[in-house]
């Protein structure tokens, strides 16, 4: 189970569980997500590429469930909002962006 999961999976965590998954830092793994966008003229594929969580430092991803979270939010937070029970889907902003 990863620490993404473990997050989800579990509504009371305690401050030290909080801390230690924090110091091992957020999960990266490498996902398939792909999305073909029908064009007047052809049809475009997107595909997930690693440079988003350089981009992104509060990013992170779950192999298990193949969706990207808001690593700030599943620690702190807890598994409460659409950043941290749905994840990542379509064009969502996020306040931490900022």
């Amino acid at each position: 189970m990863t620490s993404v999961d473990f997050l989800l999976t579990n509504k009371d965590i305690t401050y030290e569980i909080r801390t230690e998954i924090k110091r091992l830092g957020r999960p990266i793994p490498d996902l398939i997500i792909s999305k073909t966008v029908v064009g007047k003229s052809r049809n475009y594929s997107r595909n997930f590429n690693r440079s988003v969580y350089d981009r992104f430092k509060w990013l992170c991803g779950c192999s298990k469930r193949n969706k990207l979270f808001c690593f700030i939010c599943l620690v702190m937070v807890g598994n409460q909002g659409a950043w941290t029970q749905e994840g990542c889907v379509g064009k969502v902003r996020h306040k931490a962006t900022a």
